[in-house]
């Protein structure tokens, strides 16, 4: 069974930051872990921010885009997740980014890994997805 895991936590895997080594950890003992694509322009925006700020240079940036998909075993595609992930946004009254993690976490019957906060709390309105804090 896979392990889906979302922007908050694949970010780690790029910046020293709290959390940094349970991502790191998680990627190295986890065989099968998977994202909605929509992952690489999450990390990829995150990652911009951080070298707007100071903390990366923009070949770090570059590096953390390039190898990005490499640390996940399978990106599955938007498509086959919107029409569910538009579902669960009306239900939950959250965003739909969020909800296409949900909606693949569903269909795979496999558990969330998160380190952000509104993430876990989803956890507690939809119950069928367990939502596992990293």
């Amino acid at each position: 069974m896979s392990l889906i895991v979302d922007a908050s936590v694949a970010v780690k895997w790029f910046s020293a930051e709290d959390g940094a080594d349970r991502a790191e950890a998680l990627f190295v003992t986890e065989p099968d872990l998977a994202a909605p694509e929509l992952i690489l322009a999450e990390v990829g925006n995150a990652m911009w921010k951080k070298h707007r700020e100071g903390w990366l240079s923009s070949a770090q940036v570059a590096a953390a885009i390039e190898r990005m998909p490499r640390f996940l075993q399978r990106l599955v595609p938007i498509i086959d997740l919107v029409a569910r992930a538009s579902e669960l946004t009306s239900l939950l009254d959250h965003p739909i980014y969020d909800c296409l993690y949900l909606a693949l976490a569903e269909r795979e019957q496999s558990a969330i890994v998160t380190a952000d906060g509104r993430m876990l709390a989803l956890g507690q309105k939809f119950a069928t997805v367990e939502i596992r804090p990293l």
